[in-house]
């Protein structure tokens, strides 16, 4: 499998040319996006063809992880003939929340497959989908995907939004890359229960065995350089923080 970063951003990044969270898991010429974000469906229709995604996986009902399923929308209904579809499995809620924000009833019918998100394990196209319940605000989850042909072996682990990381505990398998977030930078946590910081994943990656950890949504004036030093006290592996347009193979 293969990560194609789209969005790393948090909820208002201030780097020029930078989404909100949109991540992509590639393989074989098949495709899931892992959240849509603002500012997402420009570097995810500029990479690929976006009607062509097996699903969608949205880990929890903040803008700043669905909100791009407006433009989606917008594109799979205004730019086909008859309107393409694709499916979209998220929190309990999601169609009532684009009917707010758009002011529209029934606005993704026709065009986003909307399905209630659970624990556990679904297929979707060649992956594997697992998901797990973690603290943050509502209905979150974090993700385990692998190749649904071999589920046992190495993944990749996305923790959503996330303010406890034994949460993500149970998800990540030894040798599993894991994409974290690490709102809050180097710490201290502001809030508890909302956000990680350095030191929380760090020793999330050494206690779980994951091979290498990617970390993202690094909020606004948080230090990168004190953050990864931070990560790197509590683990040994590899670490680094992605940006928009990074790749990354995940190990088969």
């Amino acid at each position: 499998m293969e990560l194609l970063v789209v969005g790393s951003g948090a909820a208002y990044p201030n780097r020029p040319g930078t989404a909100s969270s949109c991540y992509v898991v590639l393989h074989d010429g098949a495709a899931i996006c892992l959240d849509i974000g603002q500012g997402a469906f420009a570097g995810l229709a500029g990479r690929l063809e976006p009607a062509g995604l097996a699903g969608i996986v949205i880990s929890h009902l903040h803008p700043d992880h669905f909100v791009d399923l407006v433009a989606l929308r917008h594109y799979l209904r205004y730019e086909f003939d008859p309107p393409r579809r694709v499916r979209v499995i998220a929190p309990a809620g999601l169609a009532g929340r684009l009917d707010g924000v758009t002011d529209e009833s029934g606005f993704a019918a026709g065009t986003l497959e909307i399905e209630d998100r659970a624990a556990g394990h679904v297929r979707v196209g060649p992956f594997d989908v697992e998901s797990a319940p973690v603290t943050h605000n509502g209905a979150s989850f974090a993700t385990r995907v692998t190749l649904a042909a071999t589920p046992d072996g190495p993944g990749l682990v996305y923790s959503g939004d996330c303010g406890r990381a034994s949460d993500l505990a149970p998800l990540i398998r030894p040798s599993d890359v894991l994409l974290c977030e690490v709102a809050f930078g180097p710490g201290p946590v502001p809030v508890p229960d909302l956000h990680l910081d350095g030191a929380a994943v760090g020793r999330l990656a050494a206690e779980t065995g994951a091979s290498q950890v990617l970390l993202t949504h690094l909020q606004l004036n948080r230090d990168p350089a004190a953050t990864l030093a931070a990560v790197r006290a509590e683990n040994a592996g590899p670490v680094s923080l992605v940006s928009d347009g990074d790749q990354v193979v995940i190990p088969g």
